[in-house]
C-alpha cells in the first residue's frame, strides 16, 4: 500500500490481501475452465476449486458446505434472501427490520411493502442497539421474516442476534442477518446466532470485489424462490456461471480470516482505544456515536459539534482516508440516516465521521491520524 494517504476506511472496502491474490492468479490464467463443464479436466479442476472455496466459507461461519451459495456480493445476497423467502409466503405477511439497516435490506423490504407485505421498520436506542422489547411488541405468528444486521456498517454496533433468534423461533419466523461487517472481524457461528439466512461479501474481508455468499440453513420449511432465471447453477438459487477466480479469492480470504480474526481483533481494539483516547484528550467535546462495548474491532464514528464531517474529511484527505459514513450513501447532502436514528439532532449527525481500522493499520498510522485531525481542526478554528 502507498504511504499517503493512510487508508482508514476499511468498512467501505478492504485492500486485497496478497495471499488472496496469489491463490486467485492461476484461475485467471491456466486454470480457466468453466466449473459447470462436466466433460473434461478444465471443468473438473475449476469445479474442485469452487467446492474447496465453498468449504472455506462454510468453515468460517460454522455452516455446512451445502448451505453456502455463491453470489456477486452482499447486496445480491440480501435480495435473494428477502425476496426469495417472501415469494414463498402463504399466510404470513409481516416482515420486520431495523431503521439502521443497509439499503440492500431497507430498500428491498420497502419494495416488498409496496407489494402488499406488512412491513415494520423498528427504531433503535441511542446506542444504536435494538430494544428487544420493541421487537417483542410487533413480533407475532403472522411474521414471516425478520432481518437484523449483525454489525452496523457505519457505527459498528453488534446487535444481540442470539436473543433476537430466540424470539423469532418462538413464533416460527425466519431470521436473516446482513453479516457483511461482522464476518472476519468477530466470531460468527450460525448455530450459536440462530440465524436462518446470512449474507456476506468478499471485499470486506480482504478478498476480491464482485463476489459474496448467502448462507441458507438446511431445514424443511425454508425454501427460496430464485430472484433470477436462466440456469441451474448454485442449485437454482443463483443462476449464472460461477466466477471461479473470485470464488477462490473469497474462499482464501475466509480461510485467512478463520486463522487470524482473533489476533486481528485484539490488536484493532487496542489501536481504536488508543485513537479515541487521544482524540478525547485533544477534543473534550468529542461525540462518539454508538455503543462502545458492543462494537466490532476497528470501528470508530465520531463528531465534533460545529465541524461539518465533509469539511474534516476533505481537510485531512492528503494524509488519511476516512469517510462521512457508508460508501453507498456518497453524494447525499443529508446527514447520515443511521446517525439520525440514534436520536441525535441534525447538527450533531452532520458532524459524524467514520474511521475504520484494519489488518494493515499500524500504531504509527494511528499517531499520524490523530495528529492530522488535530492540526486540521485547529486550522478550521483559526487557532
Amino acid at each position: 500500500m502507498r504511504e499517503f494517504p493512510i487508508y482508514m476506511d476499511y468498512q467501505a472496502t478492504t485492500p486485497l490481501d496478497s495471499r488472496v491474490l496469489e491463490a486467485m492468479e492461476p484461475y485467471w490464467k491456466e486454470n480457466f475452465g468453466n466449473p459447470h463443464s462436466e466433460g473434461h479436466n478444465f471443468g473438473w479442476e475449476a469445479r474442485r476449486a469452487v467446492e474447496t472455496a465453498r468449504g472455506q466459507v462454510a468453515d468460517l461461519i460454522s455452516a455446512d458446505d451445502d448451505e453456502i451459495f455463491f453470489v456477486s456480493g452482499a447486496t445480491e445476497s440480501c435480495n435473494i434472501a428477502l425476496r426469495g423467502v417472501a415469494a414463498t409466503a402463504d399466510k404470513r405477511q409481516r416482515i420486520i427490520t431495523v431503521a439502521t439497516e443497509h439499503p440492500a435490506v431497507l430498500e428491498t423490504v420497502q419494495w416488498l411493502g409496496y407489494r402488499g407485505f406488512d412491513v415494520q421498520v423498528l427504531p433503535v436506542m441511542d446506542t444504536g442497539l435494538l430494544d428487544i422489547s420493541t421487537l417483542e411488541s410487533v413480533l407475532n405468528e403472522q411474521t414471516l421474516l425478520v432481518s437484523v444486521m449483525l454489525a452496523n456498517n457505519e457505527i459498528g454496533v453488534i446487535q444481540p442476534l442470539a436473543r433476537i433468534a430466540e424470539l423469532c423461533q418462538s413464533v416460527g419466523a425466519f431470521l436473516h442477518t446482513d453479516a457483511t461487517q461482522a464476518v472476519g472481524r468477530i466470531e460468527v457461528n450460525v448455530d450459536e446466532l440462530g440465524v436462518d439466512l446470512l449474507s456476506l461479501s468478499g471485499h470486506k474481508i480482504y478478498g476480491p470485489n464482485g463476489v459474496g455468499a448467502l448462507y441458507v440453513r438446511e431445514r424443511s420449511d425454508l425454501c427460496l424462490e430464485p430472484v433470477m432465471t436462466g440456469g441451474s447453477q448454485e442449485r437454482g438459487v443463483r443462476p449464472g456461471t460461477v466466477a471461479t477466480p473470485l470464488v477462490v479469492g473469497l474462499g482464501e480470504a475466509c480461510e485467512i480470516a478463520a486463522a487470524e480474526w482473533e489476533s486481528d481483533a485484539l490488536r484493532l481494539c487496542d489501536l481504536t482505544k488508543h485513537l479515541v483516547l487521544e482524540m478525547m484528550e485533544d477534543f473534550p467535546s468529542l461525540h462518539v456515536f454508538g455503543d462502545m462495548e458492543s462494537r466490532i474491532p476497528g470501528n470508530l464514528n465520531v463528531g465534533l459539534p460545529g465541524i461539518l464531517a465533509e469539511r474534516l474529511v476533505e481537510a485531512v484527505s492528503d494524509q488519511i482516508a476516512i469517510s462521512t459514513g457508508a460508501a453507498c450513501s456518497t453524494g447525499s447532502p443529508e446527514p447520515s440516516r443511521v446517525l439520525m436514528a440514534l436520536n441525535v439532532d441534525r447538527e450533531i449527525a452532520s458532524c459524524g465521521v467514520r474511521i475504520s481500522l484494519g489488518r494493515f493499520t499500524t500504531t504509527e498510522h494511528v499517531k499520524v491520524a490523530s495528529a492530522a485531525m488535530r492540526d486540521a481542526l485547529a486550522a478550521m478554528r483559526g487557532e
